[in-house]
């Protein structure tokens, strides 16, 4: 039986072992003469490396393309932006107008509302009342602008008569710089067009001074309805643990910026009632519509006042030289009074902030945003300075 099977048994070929025998004689992992462990793989080995290599090139490159494409989106999504905000600019300045007389109307509201008045019917309330006060302004510059119009009108062909005669001051300057000749020869050279183009300019402003009221207004009411969700909004984005010192840091905003705005109107006041008293007083004309359009002016800080004490000295030199000086000489001392005595008393005791900070604040925001900014700068400082006396002050304190 053992012959008839080969390579069983005990019939083995020189050369071959068993696997038994082959386990004994080479273990596993140990090497075998003369051949080193990795020399079968070596090839494998240097393929890897060098595609490691080239995979570890390969993402250091992608890394470097991704930082510089994130980068470059980010400078074309900062420069579309500022363009965004260049372009809407004006609608921009509108909006802070219509929030900053929605906070200084907020007091008046919550006055009412804390008396058992809806807000609704509140912000009603307050709207009539600033719609009469525009209208009492309306009903007392009309009337003397419309009698200077008129007065206007009627002197113009007096002037031309004047201009023909060689005897009367008007004539001799007409024999002297032929006036009539060069107005003649300006309106031929430009076919009118230069006239017409300041009539559609002076259309298109009285235009856009009427669009803007109108979205101010409308604005103004949408705020001082909904100031309340508005807060409740806002304050969302605050972590709930955190959110009532941050609406009580918020009613404390708004609450000095509403006294900051009845202060104003304090002072505006009695700009306009001293204005009345001295126009009154030395004969000056249309003493009220001048009382009322010097408060109106004095609302603006730091170059309102100024306005209406040149406007007021214009129309005493109606009256006479003397007259005109000595109401330049009441206004510089007025000026004087309510910067240094007035003023800061008022915004000391409304918003509790020191009158060297309102003067620089009105300052640095006039000159970034013109009018606008001198009347938003002021709720400005009151807003960074509570959030200062809230946050920062403490730690600074303690430390």
């Amino acid at each position: 039986m053992s012959a008839a099977l080969p390579n069983g048994g005990g019939d083995r070929r020189p050369g071959r072992a068993t696997l038994a025998e082959d386990r004994r004689v080479h273990p596993v992992g140990a090497e075998t003469p003369g051949e080193s462990p990795h020399a079968p793989h070596a090839p494998h080995a240097a393929g890897g490396a060098r595609a490691h290599d080239r995979a570890r090139t390969g993402v250091g490159l992608g890394s470097w393309a991704r930082v510089g494409f994130g980068f470059g989106l980010g400078a074309m999504l900062a420069w579309l932006v500022v363009q965004t905000v260049l372009q809407i600019s004006e609608l921009l300045s509108l909006f802070l107008v219509a929030i900053f007389v929605a906070m200084g109307l907020e007091p008046l509201v919550a006055w009412l509302t804390r008396h058992r008045m809806r807000r609704g019917w509140a912000v009603t309330v307050v709207l009539l009342g600033f719609a009469l006060c525009v209208a009492g302004f309306v009903a007392l510059i009309v009337p003397p602008v419309t009698d200077e119009v008129n007065s206007l009108a009627k002197a113009v062909p007096t002037w031309l008569n004047e201009l023909h005669n060689h005897h009367t001051p008007l004539g001799r300057l007409e024999d002297r710089y032929h006036l009539l000749a060069r107005a003649r020869s300006t309106l031929t050279s430009t076919g009118g067009s230069g006239l017409a183009g300041g009539l559609l300019g002076a259309g298109k402003m009285v235009a856009s001074v009427i669009t803007s009221t109108v979205i101010v207004l409308v604005v103004t009411i949408y705020l001082m309805a909904a100031l309340p969700v508005i807060k409740r909004f806002g304050l969302r984005f605050v972590a709930a643990s955190k959110r009532p010192r941050a609406q009580t840091v918020t009613d404390e905003i708004l609450s000095r910026t509403g006294r900051f705005m009845l202060a104003n109107l304090v002072t505006s006041g009695i700009a306009g009632i001293a204005t009345f008293a001295w126009c009154a007083g030395i004969g000056v004309p249309y003493p009220a519509a001048l009382g009322f359009f010097v408060a109106l002016m004095d609302l603006i800080p730091v170059a309102g006042s100024t306005i209406g004490g040149v406007v007021v000295s214009l129309v005493a030199l109606s009256v006479s030289l003397p007259v005109a000086g000595a109401t330049a000489g009441f206004y510089v001392a007025f000026r004087l009074a309510e910067d240094y005595l007035i003023m800061p008393r008022a915004m000391k005791y409304a918003v509790r902030v020191h009158p060297v900070v309102t003067v620089v604040g009105v300052l640095a925001g006039g000159a970034l945003l013109g009018i606008i900014g001198a009347l938003v700068a002021v709720p400005a400082a009151v807003a960074i300075g509570v959030l200062l006396d809230e946050y920062l002050f403490p730690r600074t304190d303690a430390a």
